[in-house]
């Protein structure tokens, strides 16, 4: 094929854009671009670098442009959720989009609720509670900053955001849309009942497209600067989890998909929303799949732990790779301590080594010494958080499971998935690796007629692209012990 389909994937840490053509009818993927998603502090407040990245994206097009004589048959953008930008009336960005992981929505959920009952909020939604989520990011604008919101003329979230940087439109797509707990799936729409109540403007919420809409073409303003061809713009699963689980290589057993990276998300997929008392009171969420199916899901704080460590470290001037601290780790001794990933104290602290010390201390365990034995308890204790959702998830289904299908850049710590097979006591399929991209690319390989349906796709993606099996191992006993300790530790009992 002389065409190709660009895929841009931005995550918390980097940003690509990787080339996708069809051939032999396998799926071929190429990184072209590789760039920093640039955060930074000011005033004590945490925000996303979003012209950088912008530019990055730009860089990215130019080094296709002197790489590849191929044509160009269209462009998606997948990225993070509940994130985004203001846009004025003259299509101006009014301000750096916040990092969710900025400390201003501290305490807001419990002021929503005073508003809206939070058993209201998720029997409207479905959608579980973080304070990381759009409405509540929302609500403390209105709360801190009542004048921006006067001028705001449209929210658009990150991935539609860069969407309108390249072509000019605005428009909220159907995946991302659904992690803001704005989103009404009765209506197929936003939810106007909780933005009248909380008192946002209807106005400055989108219109709400499908995966696989075409936005048009590329803005001749970028054609220009850039020196290209105009091509098309489709978004896909604008949501990178919902890219991730579109490429998910699933067979004909019952399976669970965990998409792995600095958060780990670990669900199923359903044909309709399952908002009722398990899943309100278990905590998951339900989030719009790329063709309109749903992913019921457990979101895992994932290996923003090991990023933690790894910085933890450089700080010292004692910088490990990922490989040295997983190396490190499977070297040292087995179940030193446990630790819930999903502690408050672990959010964003200003040292993940001290945070996971503290931990420790706090739950009356012994504080290791040495950074091996701390990435282990990481490792572990993931894993046995994978058992403990994937365990939530049989109820909330009312079936077995036989199979995990692990996707995404965590697939690269075999060592993860090897505890986690053990954890669990089921198989666990690893890979795609580049699970996000390659669902961005599926979807939009779809819209553009190259592939007929998302099943021909996954047949595609399992012929494509290696895939790694690990079987649970021979010290099941030692994990069952250790799931019943970690239970009690983290006081999960439910």
């Amino acid at each position: 094929m002389n065409k190709v389909i660009l895929a841009f994937d931005l995550g918390a840490e980097s940003g690509r854009l990787v080339a996708g053509y069809i051939e032999n009818d396998t799926l071929k993927i190429e990184e072209i671009y590789r760039f920093p998603d640039k955060y930074v502090y000011v005033s004590n407040h945490l925000f996303w670098d979003i012209l950088s990245i912008f530019s990055s994206m730009k860089q990215g097009l130019l080094k296709f442009k002197s790489l590849y004589k191929k044509t160009i048959a269209s462009m998606g953008i997948d990225t993070w959720g509940v994130d985004f930008g203001f846009i004025n009336k003259y299509g101006n960005l009014i301000e750096n989009p916040y990092h969710y992981r900025d400390r201003r929505t501290d305490g807001i959920m419990d002021e929503v609720f005073e508003i809206i009952p939070k058993r209201e909020i998720f029997f409207k939604t479905g959608i579980q509670f973080m304070q990381i989520n759009t409405i509540y990011q929302l609500y403390s604008v209105m709360k801190n900053n009542k004048p921006l919101i006067d001028i705001i003329d449209k929210m658009l979230l990150i991935p539609n955001l860069l969407t309108y940087f390249f072509t000019g439109k605005k428009s909220a797509e159907f995946t991302i849309s659904s992690t803001t707990q704005f989103y009404d799936y009765q209506n197929k729409d936003w939810h106007w009942d909780i933005i009248n109540t909380l008192g946002f403007p209807r106005h400055i919420f989108p219109e709400i497209r499908p995966s696989g809409s075409s936005e048009g073409n590329i803005s001749p303003f970028i054609t220009k600067e850039l020196e290209i061809s105009p091509f098309s713009v489709i978004v896909p699963g604008t949501h990178d989890t919902a890219s991730a689980v579109a490429s998910v290589p699933a067979g004909d057993k019952n399976w669970a998909y965990l998409s792995s990276g600095t958060w780990s998300l670990m669900g199923v997929e359903v044909d309709t929303p399952i908002i009722n008392e398990k899943t309100y009171r278990y905590n998951f969420t339900n989030e719009g799949g790329v063709l309109g199916n749903i992913r019921l899901l457990k979101n895992i704080m994932g290996l923003w732990l090991m990023q933690g460590v790894k910085r933890s470290t450089a700080k010292k001037g004692e910088e490990k790779s990922y490989e040295e601290l997983t190396i490190l780790a499977e070297n040292t001794t087995p179940f030193s301590g446990i630790i819930d990933p999903d502690d408050p104290i672990f959010f964003n602290p200003p040292d993940m080594v001290e945070a996971v010390k503290e931990y420790l201390k706090k739950t009356g365990q012994k504080i290791p010494k040495d950074i091996g034995t701390i990435t282990r308890i990481i490792l572990e204790s993931l894993a046995l958080k994978y058992r403990y959702v994937f365990e939530l998830l049989e109820d909330i289904i009312g079936k077995e499971l036989e199979v995990l299908h692990i996707v995404g850049g965590g697939t690269k710590n075999k060592l993860l998935s090897h505890f986690t097979a053990d954890a669990l006591g089921k198989e666990v399929i690893a890979g795609p690796i580049e699970a996000t991209t390659i669902g961005n690319i599926l979807v939009q390989a779809i819209s553009l007629g190259k592939i007929k349906n998302l099943k021909e796709g996954r047949e595609m993606v399992e012929k494509s692209f290696p895939l790694e099996k690990f079987y649970p191992g021979k010290n099941r006993d030692i994990w069952d012990e250790k799931f019943l300790q970690f239970k009690k530790i983290t006081k999960l009992e439910v």
